[in-house]
């Protein structure tokens, strides 16, 4: 969960942030006290894109008004794909943090749900988690129906159980779903002495070796990872820090521990999530990963970057600048790591040109681990589940063709596509895609000239370049394109696009690299093209029109 804001707490100046003493609350589930919502519940399905709100996305999850931006409490229950989220049920931009609930069958189709835990003077409801605690151990179900039970983070305001501006993490559990929460008696369940202002972001991950579960957090600005351990949900144990590596120019926030098999192969890894802002290899917020042994105490991240390292060093689950907060679908089906993600950036986040919403989630995605050249690294892939909800949608048109040193159009029309392109460069020395551009306008012309998408055989750098594809006023911050370079055969690559009504996702080399980018086009430009330079390219071009 973050502050709007790149200046970094008065607390980074203390070092001995990281080294607080635990405190425990005793605990009493006697008096639960009831979360009620009087957000009103939008309709079945929600508002679509138009004229008048041209880039309210078709196949990504967001509210039907109002902010969101972190998702919280992702959990597969029952048959149902839960999103909670950080939102404001109040307005537009940053503000009054509750969670916000959707549910979803296949990760595509979203039905928005009443706010589950809504602000109010004493408390807002920052970023957690949810675990069905299917043996009751929690003691606040019943072993007939077990609690969903959330951990958050306490964001203490007037007359708050402790000081204003503290933050805490708490509990609540519903035993409905998650339709209601009763928010546990004894909150905070755990807290650290002295009390911090940044300590946050609690997810949990079970150990089967020791049968506890085991909580990462953060202190914040102290870039510091702290993790405990319980077999109850509610009293907690501490084990240990991890810092010191990595990329350390902002706040580190949302962490999450992960066990993997590397593929392959019968070994298992563990991989520690952590999304850093400012300070991401795109400017402003990103998301880093490292890989190593947890030994039910400790992490120990394996070749990780040093913290004076260049960010090309460090390992980064997205280069394009909006992917942030992803997290895991607790439970979800599969065998995989299945991420659900944030697609703004706190650069510019608060002014893109949406309303009466502002915010959208990334398209859920499947992690990999793989031996890479020098070491593990990860994959991604557009989940299976979304993947088949998208391709149900209709049948692919595919087009295949050669343009030597041009820009050629194609028959392809859409607000948003699933495109899978294969590119040869040939002779040429780039080439790539034009997407959501006004047909008069060449590759480079005028503020309309589309979304372009390349690919450059001396450089082996895949760009996206989004600075000629619409409105880009509303922030000086809002970079104009994002780069990474493949390890890919010197003269072909291969590409999965997803565009949507105001983002691309560009999945490369079966997921070798990912750059995730909003961006606002104009209603009416649908314009598809490809294009080379300095000689001829080859391109196989399979699309599915997901709105018209």
């Amino acid at each position: 969960m973050t502050f709007p804001s790149h200046r970094l707490s008065r607390r980074q100046l203390l070092a001995a942030s990281a080294a607080v003493v635990v405190s425990f609350t005793a605990a009493s589930c006697t008096a639960p006290r009831t979360s009620e919502s009087t957000t009103p519940v939008p309709a079945l399905g929600g508002p679509q894109s138009s004229a008048s709100d041209p880039w309210r996305p078709a196949v990504h999850l967001t509210a039907s008004k109002n902010w969101l931006n972190d998702p919280n409490g992702l959990v597969f229950h029952d048959g149902t794909y839960h999103a909670f989220y950080q939102y404001n049920p109040r307005g537009n931009s940053w503000g009054n943090m509750s969670w916000g609930h959707s549910i979803s069958k296949d990760l595509v189709h979203w039905e928005e749900r009443p706010v589950a835990m809504e602000a109010g003077p004493e408390e807002e409801i920052f970023s957690g988690c949810i675990v069905v605690d299917k043996d009751n151990a929690s003691g606040l179900g019943s072993a007939e129906n077990p609690p969903m039970v959330a951990l958050y983070t306490s964001a203490y305001g007037r007359n708050g159980r402790l000081p204003q501006g503290a933050q805490a993490q708490s509990v609540a559990f519903s035993l409905d779903n998650g339709t209601t929460w009763k928010k546990y008696h004894g909150n905070p369940v755990l807290n650290l002495q002295p009390t911090n202002n940044n300590f946050r972001d609690p997810k949990i991950t079970w150990y089967e070796p020791g049968r506890y579960w085991v909580m990462t957090t953060v202190v914040a600005d102290a870039q510091v990872v702290k993790m405990f351990k319980s077999t109850d949900l509610l009293q907690w144990d501490f084990l240990s820090d991890f810092s010191g590596v990595g990329a350390q120019g902002g706040l580190w926030e949302v962490p999450e521990l992960l066990q993997m098999r590397v593929e392959g192969s019968t070994a298992r890894k563990w991989v520690m999530l952590l999304s850093i802002n400012p300070g991401g290899i795109a400017g402003g917020s990103g998301m880093q990963y490292f890989v190593g042994e947890f030994d039910g105490t400790t992490f120990t991240a394996e070749n990780a970057a040093a913290p004076d390292a260049p960010l090309t060093e460090s390992q980064w689950l997205d280069h394009g600048a909006d992917y942030y907060a992803a997290n895991s679908i607790t439970g979800a089906p599969g065998g995989k790591p299945i991420l659900l993600g944030w697609m703004g950036n706190w650069d510019y986040a608060q002014h893109v040109p949406t309303t009466p919403w502002r915010g959208s989630m990334a398209i859920p995605r499947e992690l990999t681990l793989v031996r890479g050249e020098q070491r593990l690294e990860l994959r991604s892939a557009i989940a299976a589940a979304a993947v088949s909800a998208l391709e149900a949608k209709g049948g692919a048109d595919v087009k295949d063709l050669t343009v030597d040193s041009e820009v050629r159009e194609l028959p392809l029309t859409a607000r948003s596509q699933l495109l899978d392109v294969e590119l040869d460069l040939g002779t040429a020395t780039e080439a790539g895609i034009l997407l959501r551009r006004a047909s008069h306008d060449g590759p480079g012309e005028g503020a309309d000239g589309g979304l372009r998408i390349s690919w450059n055989a001396g450089s082996r750098t895949l760009k996206v370049d989004r600075s000629q594809a619409g409105t880009t006023n509303f922030s000086e911050n809002f970079s104009p394109w994002h780069e990474v370079r493949l390890p890919a055969s010197e003269r072909t690559v291969r590409l999965r696009i997803l565009l949507d009504s105001s983002s691309v996702e560009v999945f490369a080399e079966d997921g070798q690299a990912v750059v995730s980018d909003t961006f606002f086009p104009g209603w009416d430009n649908l314009g598809t093209a490809v294009f080379s330079m300095d000689g001829a390219a080859s391109f196989s071009v399979r699309s599915r029109t997901l709105q018209p």
